[in-house]
């Protein structure tokens, strides 16, 4: 339910909000970096406003983020003193405890006072939903804005389209989503083995690239083509059946 249609919608007025204030706070350059400038910024004030937490302390998730996903290949002792260093979980704990003082409207006091089979979630639950919630929400999130902004910036036939029909806004958006999805896994090698002669070695990260599935000519036509009308997309983006 707090992800209902109409619970999103109601975000819509502060995100378009936020994305003028990003834009305003660039007048006067020449150029920009529309990743680090823009894209960045938008999930995560968004998803911290939904958690009903400061918007200046958005930072402490960038930091958290940029630790999880993009340090991933550091030396495991660095990253071990990272997740050590306990900043994240003391910051969560004192907003739950908050929460549980001063009920509010949002989503946290939601998975405070959620119940699963008659009984109300235990803090380290609603704490690592929290965290799930911004390691899927938030880099996946400024990955597609970012790459759509990219795409858009070397086709400038596809950015003057979309600024004259902005009536194909909804499906351009699905269109980036498959031609750029910006979901993927990957694993560790946990010995050492040849696969079709490549070399695997213990420890190495393997990327399982199944957006590929977007490009797929036998389900799309033109797979490699980015069609900003395209009507048929049942992609992969963010997985399917109930996930999706």
């Amino acid at each position: 339910p707090a992800f209902s249609p109409k619970r999103i919608d109601a975000l819509e007025p502060f995100t378009r909000g936020l994305c003028v204030e990003l834009l305003d706070a660039t007048a006067g350059r020449s150029e920009l970096d529309a990743a680090v400038d823009y894209a960045q910024h938008i999930p995560l004030r968004v998803i911290v406003g939904m958690l009903g937490f400061p918007q200046e302390d958005a930072d402490i998730f960038r930091r958290f983020i940029r630790m999880v996903l993009e340090d991933v290949d550091q030396a495991a002792e660095e990253r071990q003193a990272l997740v050590d260093d306990g900043e994240l979980d003391a910051y969560m704990d004192e907003r739950i405890a908050e929460h549980l003082a001063h009920p509010r409207d949002d989503l946290t006091t939601y998975l405070l006072e959620a119940e699963l089979d008659g009984n109300k979630l235990a803090p380290e639950h609603v704490r690592g939903t929290m965290v799930l919630l911004m390691i899927a929400g938030i880099d996946t999130t400024w990955s597609a804005i970012g790459a759509s902004l990219w795409h858009l910036a070397q086709h400038p036939d596809d950015r003057r389209r979309l600024a004259t029909e902005p009536d194909l806004m909804p499906v351009a958006m699905e269109e980036f989503l498959r031609a750029y999805a910006p979901v993927t896994m990957a694993r560790l090698v946990a010995e050492d083995f040849d696969f079709n002669g490549h070399a695997m070695k213990e420890g190495d990260w393997l990327l399982l690239p199944f957006p590929a599935a977007n490009r797929d000519p036998a389900y799309f036509s033109d797979a490699d083509k980015v069609m900003l009308d395209r009507e048929e997309n049942r992609h992969a983006a963010f997985g399917l059946g109930i996930h999706r």
